[in-house]
């Protein structure tokens, strides 16, 4: 799945657009959590929106972060994600509900 395919599947918006294919889907907010258990080229569900998404996202290999919720993304955030080309897409879904989207 594309970033836009999966834009428009959360009614959310492209903040931080990038490449690359979409292969699996991670919900979690527990950082150290996500770094050993979400796989590589995900996208990400949270509402952690600060900088420290971004560090655990190059770690883990994340392919784009959805914040759900109406989470505004920290403006350091959104920079980060940019240089290391990880996708940002923000929602108003909770983050359930923006899971259980892509799956329809």
């Amino acid at each position: 799945m594309t970033l836009a395919g999966l834009a428009e599947k959360v009614c959310g918006k492209v903040v931080v657009p990038s490449d690359g294919e979409i292969k699996a889907f991670y919900a979690g907010d527990f950082l150290s959590r996500v770094m050993g258990k979400a796989p590589a080229d995900c996208a990400w569900f949270t509402v952690m929106a600060n900088v420290n998404v971004a560090g655990v996202a190059v770690l883990a290999e994340v392919r784009a972060v959805v914040l759900c919720e109406g989470v505004a993304p920290d403006p350091l955030l959104t920079e980060k994600l940019r240089n290391e080309g990880i996708g940002l897409i923000t929602t108003e879904l909770p983050v359930f509900e923006g899971c259980v989207s892509v799956v329809k």
